[in-house]
């Protein structure tokens, strides 16, 4: 499959967005102060939830941003 040049740009900057936007989330959800992640120093199914959701951000964001690299390195290669 040929990605354009547009594209890898975009999906790479994807990958990069959804690690920074979830590394904060994730950052932000073990600060928590409200009670929502935390019940007495205890785990709730509020942290369990997020921090699947955000495992599995990071592997989705991961393998799209270097899906977005390899194409962008790739269109380097072939204008040469």
């Amino acid at each position: 499959m040929k990605l354009t040049r547009r594209l890898s740009w975009f999906l790479a900057a994807f990958g990069a967005w959804s690690w920074v936007i979830w590394f904060t989330f994730a950052k932000n959800l073990f600060q928590d102060a409200s009670g929502l992640a935390f019940d007495h120093g205890k785990p709730t199914a509020y942290l369990w939830v997020h921090l699947a959701l955000a495992v599995v951000s990071f592997i989705l964001g991961t393998i799209i941003g270097v899906i977005g690299i390899r194409g962008v390195r790739a269109s380097r290669r072939h204008d040469k």
